[in-house]
């Protein structure tokens, strides 16, 4: 049987205790302590917090580079979106949300990273039903960002259609805790040594990646983004729809896979790669299988944006 300890012993043995993954977190906020907090070890959640048992909560993660955080506004309001669509509010308003994100980034110490800000229905206990739960729970977490080098960039990635569906049209479109097809998707890409899975719904319609919005250019130039409906509206791809906007032929339409056989470029866009081609798809080439000029100005766009509009940490 194993000892029965007071809390003395029981924070002495927590603190003893490996973490691992712990030197990549800078900083974190708990919304029921009320302070910012430098020591991974102390960063825990209530197993009795439906967001742990139940995936009731929402989620929003933000880059910041050279000292700037990137697309605050579109973050939040995808957040906001998300929590009332699950009938959710943080426990404080959102842009006291949004100014405690920036004081965690900066307790920090780094002027490049990614934060991750979660909020759940809270603890109260083990059942499903929200009522439960008296108040909900804020963290904020400000971790180490590793970015892919710049090879991978001028090489690009691989893909390939994943066997697990997309979600459903009104679950895909809330960034909510519940990431298991997500995680999924990328377990079946690494036992495949790819680098990224494609889901599709349930008309055959291309949906999204893992977590990365995926597009093309096609045989006539235009950039074509699969309908949103079983997919997440991504801030990176709406920000390069507006840094393309007049210059190229943007189009939302139902792509089914066929349409990579013919396209010129097939990319992902998201928050940690900004854009990143996809040269090989299903093992065949994808259009003359090198980064196009599409993807490599989408990247170079974003990357200008972020350090002359991001906002200063």
């Amino acid at each position: 049987m194993p000892d029965i300890v007071d809390a003395d012993a029981y924070v002495a043995r927590l603190l003893a205790t490996p973490r691992p993954g712990g030197e990549n977190v800078l900083a974190f906020y708990e919304h029921r302590l009320g302070v910012i907090c430098t020591d991974p070890r102390m960063l825990l959640i209530p197993l009795d917090d439906h967001l742990v048992h139940r995936g009731d909560g929402v989620f929003e993660t933000l880059k910041y580079v050279g000292g700037r955080l990137y697309q605050v506004g579109p973050h939040f309001e995808r957040m906001e979106r998300s929590a009332a669509a699950i009938y959710l509010a943080p426990p404080c308003p959102w842009d006291a949300v949004a100014a405690l994100t920036l004081d965690v980034c900066r307790a920090g110490g780094s002027d490049t990273g990614l934060v991750r800000v979660i909020v759940g229905r809270g603890p109260g206990g083990f059942g499903i039903d929200p009522a439960e739960c008296p108040t909900p729970s804020l963290t904020i977490v400000a971790y180490r960002f590793h970015p892919r080098p710049a090879e991978a960039f001028a090489k690009g990635v691989t893909a390939f259609r994943t066997s697990i569906p997309a979600k459903q049209n009104y679950l895909a479109r809330i960034k909510s805790i519940d990431y298991l097809p997500n995680v999924l998707m990328r377990r079946e890409a690494t036992e495949r040594g790819e680098d990224y899975p494609v889901c599709y719904d349930d008309k055959g319609f291309l949906a999204e990646g893992a977590t990365e919005n995926i597009c093309l250019v096609d045989a006539q130039g235009r950039f074509i983004v699969p309908e949103l409906n079983n997919a997440l509206r991504g801030t990176t791809l709406m920000r390069a729809v507006e840094l393309i906007q007049g210059e190229i032929e943007v189009v939302f339409a139902s792509v089914r896979e066929e349409a990579v056989a013919t396209a010129r470029e097939m990319m992902i866009l998201g928050t940690t790669n900004d854009c990143l081609s996809i040269v090989r798809y299903n093992g065949a080439a994808v259009g003359d299988g090198k980064p196009g000029p599409v993807s490599r100005m989408i990247k170079e766009r974003i990357v200008a944006d972020i350090a002359a509009n991001g906002m200063v940490i």
